[in-house]
């Protein structure tokens, strides 16, 4: 049986789609059809049912699946160890939330040794969750982080760590409101209170407050910017409250220029996944990436 269509059929398997294998392996949509029809003649049964919106396999297409995939992984590993014997520099393609890329994993995977690098070069791109992994599914990423697990076979997911939100605000803020006022009060002494945010859903105060108090936040944003590091400047500067993740303002309450204004028993949590195109990880250059963001990230939770 030919390689190159056990690798054509593991990839449509993993896509779920002609088209999106097509793209991954460099392909024209018509060229991944016929190999598919060719295996299938080879096999001698459907490997894939066709639908309005990509392709489903069949319980023969499972099975060849779960055979092939691993031997093909394998072989991508030593093909992959062989490039890299060979190449000065292996670029690394990343992409996830501006903030946490450069605050965490950038420092991450640049703070490495020249030795431990091996000549390993960075390229790295932001946006929001469902734009990373459409990315990496289309084979523009590496190696995506992003706080949504995404689904089906084609990317697979492994929990890096949690995010800890905290609802903070300059001091005259906090003093104002006054200390222990919402424990005893409620939410109504925050309804004078500027709100600032990333987005006009206010995606981080609405997600605290549902989680914290049950109920909605008490006002719409005051100030809306699509950054949380300019979030937590403007905080900082008194504009209002914000939550925030704590590794990001962590500093500022160390030293005082913004302040919680509430200690829930527990606290909201965002989770962040470490995502790769599935068999991907048997590229050398990805699996450093992947194995150096997982230990680093102990050191983050």
């Amino acid at each position: 049986m030919d390689l190159a269509l056990l690798r054509t059929f593991v990839t449509v398997h993993r896509a779920g789609s002609f088209t999106r294998a097509a793209a991954l392996l460099g392909l024209s949509q018509p060229a991944v059809t016929s190999q598919i029809r060719t295996l299938e003649r080879q096999v001698g049964r459907p490997l894939f049912l066709r639908q309005a919106r990509g392709v489903t396999p069949t319980p023969v297409g499972d099975e060849l699946a779960h055979k092939a995939a691993p031997h093909l992984d394998a072989l991508v590993e030593i093909t992959g160890t062989g490039l890299e014997e060979s190449s000065s520099s292996r670029t690394l393609h990343l992409a996830g939330p501006a903030e946490f890329v450069a605050e965490r994993v950038l420092p991450a995977l640049t703070g490495l040794t020249t030795e431990d690098r091996r000549s390993l070069d960075l390229r790295a791109s932001f946006g929001t969750a469902d734009d990373v992994l459409d990315g990496l599914a289309a084979g523009h990423h590496d190696l995506a982080i992003s706080t949504v697990r995404p689904r089906g076979a084609l990317l697979s997911a492994t929990a890096l760590c949690d995010e800890e939100h905290v609802l903070v605000a300059a001091p005259r803020w906090a003093e104002r409101i006054g200390d222990g006022a919402l424990r005893h009060t409620g939410t109504s002494v925050l309804e004078q209170v500027p709100v600032i945010e990333v987005h006009e859903s206010l995606p981080f105060v609405a997600r605290y407050w549902a989680s914290v108090f049950d109920s909605r936040p008490p006002s719409p944003g005051s100030v809306v910017v699509p950054d949380l590091r300019a979030v937590l400047a403007c905080t900082v500067a008194g504009a209002g409250l914000a939550v925030l993740p704590r590794y990001l303002c962590a500093t500022a309450l160390e030293r005082g220029a913004v302040r919680a204004l509430y200690e829930p028993a527990v606290p909201p949590l965002r989770t962040y996944f470490l995502v790769v195109r599935t068999g991907t990880l048997a590229l050398p250059h990805v699996a450093r990436a992947h194995d150096r963001l997982q230990q680093a990230a102990s050191d983050w939770c």
